[in-house]
Parts: structure tokens; C-alpha cells; sequence
């Protein structure tokens, strides 16, 4: 099975997430501490580093106070 990956999108996803981290004025440190989630991996996936699991982008979009579907609007 072949594996695809579009890293353009992880590259969007994660400049969107920044995006709705400065709107709500959090530093990637107060959201990884928010969601849970370990030190580096807030700027892996900001970066499209990673290629995020649904249930961080869940933990994100509530840290965030969105809802999951605001993670992926973006062109």
C-alpha cells in the first residue's frame, strides 16, 4: 500500500493553526500546555513537520476554545 502525503497541506494546516494561536494571543508554550501535548510538538505541526493525528487536532482546536473544523478552513 502506498502511502501519500501531501506536504503542502501539512504546511497549511500548520501556518492556519499558528494564525488562530496569535488571534487568541497564546505562545506555542501556553497551548502545548493547554492541549496536553509534549514541548516540541505544537512547532512541529505549525512548521508541517508532522503529519498530526485527529484526536491532537482535537486537543489543539479545544485548547484553542474553536471547533476542530476552524483547524482546516484555509485555501
Amino acid at each position: 500500500m502506498t502511502k501519500i502525503r501531501d506536504n503542502g497541506f501539512l504546511k497549511r494546516f500548520g501556518e492556519n493553526l499558528r494564525r488562530l494561536r496569535e488571534l487568541k494571543g497564546l505562545s506555542q508554550e501556553e497551548l502545548y500546555f493547554r492541549a496536553n501535548l509534549s514541548k516540541n510538538q505544537v512547532g512541529n505541526i505549525e512548521r508541517g513537520e508532522v503529519n498530526t493525528t485527529i484526536s491532537t487536532a482535537y486537543a489543539l482546536s479545544q485548547a484553542l476554545g474553536v471547533e476542530l473544523p476552524e483547524l482546516f478552513k484555509f485555501e
